[in-house]
């Protein structure tokens, strides 16, 4: 496996500076906030950003986040997938081969909706193998489907799209209805990501994306999580993924310095 950290860890700086605060901090695999992207493009080339990020040697091994593409309808669908497919534009020019989405349905879910959401998945993942670039779906513990990894799998399998796998956060992954004897019945070719982090003395039902911290200093058990993926033959990336207000105002370099570490002492 292989270590990764997410721009989301560090909201305050730009594409450009944590490009170089990455490889300053050590860390030469970047998910990449897909939004701070648009805003660096702004006023920035394509080629001039492609030239920043190969004169640094960083790898853009993912991108993070597009939502809206099950269920909307009419002009609200056109407006999603034109923001969807300019993304996949972004992804294939630059060389990032997986986008992440996400799994947002609405509070009640019957089973047209479970179909017509299928449907969604796989017109998505057209478009995306049109763009050479994967999907990878997100399981949220507090949705109200598609919230554990076997849900997951089965919505994904669903579609019946190669180029469609699963991203496992493993906290989405404890505090929701997962369980480690999960990961036995997934096909390790169908997981493309995992983001992790840790919480700390905060129940499961209470925990917001504002209590993550750096992983293994809290309660998630990630070494029992990694162990298994290892067992089941993951080898992808395993990106820091933190949404914590405070960190995200630290200095890039030190937030990727510290992720490396902890990354390192997990992985291992």
């Amino acid at each position: 496996m292989k270590a990764c950290i997410s721009q989301v860890c560090v909201l305050s700086s730009t594409f450009a500076e944590d490009i170089k605060s990455f490889v300053e901090g050590g860390c030469p695999n970047m998910e990449v906030w897909l939004t701070k992207l648009e805003k660096h493009l702004e006023t920035a080339s394509i080629a001039e950003t492609k030239a920043l990020i190969a004169d640094h040697g960083v790898n853009l091994v993912a991108g993070s986040y597009q939502g809206g593409l099950f269920l909307s309808t009419g002009e609200q669908k056109k407006s999603h997938y034109d923001h969807f497919k300019k993304r996949l534009d972004l992804c294939q020019g630059l060389g990032i081969p997986l986008m992440n989405i996400c799994a947002d349905f609405p509070a009640r879910v019957d089973q047209q909706i479970l179909q017509t959401a299928i449907a969604g998945l796989r017109e998505a993942a057209q478009w995306a193998e049109a763009f050479n670039t994967k999907l990878s779906l997100e399981f949220r513990a507090q949705s109200s489907f598609v919230n554990n990894l076997e849900s997951a799998n089965t919505f994904v399998a669903a579609s019946g799209m190669e180029n469609v796998g699963i991203t496992l956060d493993t906290f989405h992954f404890h505090c929701g209805p997962s369980k480690l004897a999960d990961l036995a019945n997934i096909n390790p070719k169908k997981l493309f990501f995992v983001q992790v982090c840790d919480i700390s003395a905060v129940p499961k039902e209470l925990a917001t994306d504002s209590d993550r911290i750096f992983p293994g200093d809290g309660d998630i058990d990630i070494t029992s999580i990694i162990k298994e993926l290892k067992r089941i033959g993951y080898d992808g990336y395993v990106s820091m993924e933190l949404l914590n207000p405070v960190i995200s105002q630290s200095k890039t370099s030190q937030v990727t310095e510290l992720g490396m570490g902890s990354l390192g002492k997990i992985l291992a």
